[in-house]
């Protein structure tokens, strides 16, 4: 993947609220589609699953790329969805992006994909049943004197839709890193009469003759195109070598003028630019800009690298806007709101988007930020495996270094409480931030507990990003959630690769809890304990237990092994999560410590489910547990999405989530931008609207820190009072409020920009 030239722009700073029980808000009740495995950088995709002539959902997250498939049950104005993975395994293995449309003109759509420096497409053959046939695996267009592959790089979303109003599909892309625009004009129509192929020729080379910069995202309108005329072109030598790489198109009429439109993202940048044609068909020409589109409603501002879909979500025949990351760098992107839906109150030609909510289908599930971690263990005693849930982080906020976008992360740990029986779970989400870990500013919390010190409380252990241990000890519980006392980092000095995935399990069965720790690199270190009942003491004993690697070194460096050791009638296996997403299960452990493990290539015999239906996504982890079933497993997975699945061939429990108290809390900041005053509230979020917090009462401690993060101003604050800022300057600005009475942090960001003269 290429990557953009330095940037040169200024610095600036977006920051998301930070709350005590970091993550998502839940509204009391059951979440709808709660296992469905979190959503971070996704495509929404219009496409008819169950062939009742009317078109579902296909969400796409590259992190990952996950599948994730949505039967439409709405009615005229709703969004009514119900999740279906088993429509899922019926799609083609699609990577990096994916566009449904309906290329051939059959009513069905079809699906273009990224395939290897370019464009794959698979024809809808759906009669009876869903199916698709690869009709290429690189889309071709005709450059100078012959057919080229159109190059589209993983970087890149195309835009692909009727850009000469004949009927059949083209294609605009930026060429390379070249920072103008291709048109790739379909010559079906003109050819054979018909829109049912894929005839392309390169046909201009600066489509609407502007410019993308070569360091930013800037646009410059009315730009001379260095390129000489397709006509006048004598072979690729002629093309001025390219400079720009990274942008998502979105090609509609925002006017109703018939023409063209088009919109842009840019890799790094939250916002969104919208051009406006005032060219013709055959000659476009852009004549105006929207740098902050939607500029008439609340615009988009989405680290990082937004990409549009534009697809009707509510069944009224006019298609609405969903906006998500498409970075395809995996550390950059919002995580837990980055799914924002605008309805269109217009039409198709003359759209008028109004923001919704930032977490459309995010907000109905549980979704742990990036990178959940799954363990399972009975914390409070009762018979039942509750579920503790690590991650590598929620987004906090962006900001811009040397050029280089850099986002910040904050990890902790969920506790689901098991409040259903022994062969009916259900799950209560106690808190977000056990052990208050997100404290500690680490990555990748990798929890694992047993009673270390023998006092009948269960101690924590987690790892983390660095490859260290660190040791949280049980203090009893508190309104039913675990209490910890004294936190020791560096536990016992032990050290392994980056982020150590610990589990305590009695693997020489002599009574003492072992130390397994999976490692990136794709193996498991072994240190027995060699200590006694209360005070252990582990020892290094082996590098690569069991001679175990879960690295598939055609896809990646690493293997990040999650190990999770268990007894089946006595005998000891292990199930091993790793980054390509598949879980490994070994056998052939007992009296062979200095061996080889034996693989099992299925895991139908524990869970009693077809393996094809364990669809995980990229970083798996997980364990298995009795939950619902003496005989059989359940299956309970984590991914780089941040969400967790369920397997099981029982029913799928439900969860209950916290009331509107441990709702998580924001800033509404207004006017933004503002310019000689600006006014601090808290607001909750409950049910996707801001309402006012019984906390605006409370007496509250305000900083205020310019984008280098500098504090500017302190003051002791009553919210809702106003705030004079004449003597700010403009820029952006970070808002944080801590409440002393709760113990709460919220943060929020707004804009000084000067309107009048003072």
């Amino acid at each position: 993947m290429k990557k953009l030239i330095l940037y040169s722009a200024s610095l600036f700073i977006m920051a998301s609220c930070i709350l005590t029980g970091y993550g998502q808000s839940f509204q009391s009740g059951t979440l709808k589609y709660t296992w469905a495995g979190g959503l971070n950088a996704c495509q929404f995709c219009a496409i008819d699953l169950n062939l009742d002539g009317l078109n579902d959902l296909l969400i796409f997250d590259r992190h990952g790329n996950r599948k994730l498939t949505f039967i439409n049950q709405g009615g005229v104005g709703q969004i009514n969805y119900r999740y279906a993975p088993e429509y899922e395994a019926l799609l083609p293995e699609l990577r990096e992006w994916v566009i449904t449309a309906d290329y051939n003109c059959d009513g069905k759509m079809d699906i273009f994909t990224y395939g290897y420096g370019g464009v794959k497409v698979f024809r809808n053959t759906s009669a009876g049943s869903l199916s698709f046939h690869l009709q290429t695996d690189l889309l071709k267009s005709w450059y100078y004197t012959g057919f080229v592959g159109i190059l589209v790089t993983s970087a890149d979303y195309p835009a692909i839709a009727d850009i000469d109003g004949d009927g059949d599909l083209d294609l605009l892309t930026f060429f390379g890193l070249g920072s103008y625009m291709e048109y790739h004009k379909n010559l079906s129509m003109e050819t054979f009469g018909n829109c049912d192929s894929l005839d392309y020729r390169l046909s201009d080379h600066c489509w609407g003759k502007f410019k993308e910069s070569e360091g930013g995202n800037h646009i410059t309108l009315n730009a001379v195109c260095p390129y000489l005329s397709v006509n006048e072109l004598v072979s690729a030598d002629d093309v001025i070598p390219p400079k720009h790489t990274g942008s998502t198109l979105l090609a509609n009429d925002l006017n109703g003028d018939g023409l063209a439109d088009l919109i842009v993202g840019d890799v790094d940048f939250p916002n969104l630019i919208a051009l406006i044609n005032g060219g013709t068909r055959d000659s476009a020409l852009m004549v105006s800009q929207d740098t902050l589109f939607p500029s008439y409603d609340r615009s988009i501002h989405l680290f990082s690298f937004p990409a549009l879909s534009f697809l009707d979500l509510d069944n009224d025949g006019i298609n609405d806007l969903v906006v998500s990351p498409f970075d395809p760098a995996y550390y950059n992107a919002e995580n837990t709101h980055s799914c924002w839906f605008y309805k269109n109150t217009g039409t198709n030609s003359i759209p008028h988007f109004v923001f919704q909510t930032d977490n459309l289908f995010q907000s109905e599930m549980l979704d742990f930020g990036t990178g959940s971690n799954p363990v399972n263990y009975d914390l409070n005693g009762d018979g039942l495996d509750d579920i503790v849930t690590g991650n590598y982080g929620y987004y906090d906020s962006s900001a811009y270094h040397s050029g280089y976008l850099q986002s910040y992360f904050t990890s902790s740990l969920a506790y689901l409480k098991n409040t259903g029986t022994s062969q009916s779970p259900a799950f209560e989400l106690l808190t977000t931030d056990l052990a208050n870990a997100s404290r500690l500013k680490v990555h990748g919390l990798y929890p694992a507990f047993y009673d270390l010190n023998n006092d009948g409380i269960p101690d924590l252990l987690c790892g983390n990003e660095d490859g260290s241990l660190i040791f949280f000890q049980g203090r009893g519980d508190s309104a039913g959630i675990p209490v910890y006392g004294s936190v020791q980092r560096n536990f016992q000095q032990i050290k392994t690769d980056a982020f150590s995935a610990p589990q305590l399990f009695d693997l020489d069965r002599d009574g003492l809890a072992d130390l397994i720790v999976g490692q990136q690199n794709g193996t498991m270190k072994y240190f027995r304990n060699t200590g006694g009942p209360g005070n252990p003491v582990f020892t290094f004993t082996r590098d690569s237990l069991g001679k175990v690697d879960v690295t598939n070194h055609e896809l990646s460096y690493f293997g990040c092994c999650t190990p999770y050791f268990f007894r089946h009638r006595n005998r000891t296996y292990v199930l091993a999560g790793s980054e390509e997403g598949k879980m490994h299960l070994y056998s052939g452990i007992d009296g062979n410590l200095n061996g080889k493990f034996t693989e099992i290539d299925s895991l139908n015999s524990f869970l009693g489910i077809p393996d094809d239906s364990l669809r995980i996504g990229w970083r798996a982890s997980g364990f298995l547990s009795h939950m619902s079933d003496p005989q059989f497993y359940d299956m309970v997975c984590g991914n780089f999405s941040g969400g967790l699945n369920y397997f099981t061939k029982g029913r799928i429990p439900g969860i209950q989530e916290p009331g509107p108290d441990a709702s998580a809390l924001r800033l509404k900041i207004f006017p933004d931008p503002a310019d000689r005053e600006v006014t601090i509230s808290i607001v909750k979020n409950n049910s996707n609207r801001f309402e006012p917090s019984d906390r605006n009462q409370e007496p509250c401690l305000l900083r205020i820190f310019n984008s280098m993060g500098r504090e500017l101003f302190q003051t002791h604050y009553v919210p809702g009072s106003p705030i004079a800022t004449a003597n700010f300057p403009q820029g952006m600005y970070i808002a944080v409020l801590s409440i002393p009475a709760s113990s709460t942090e919220v943060r929020g960001k707004f804009l000084i920009a000067r309107t009048a003269k003072p």
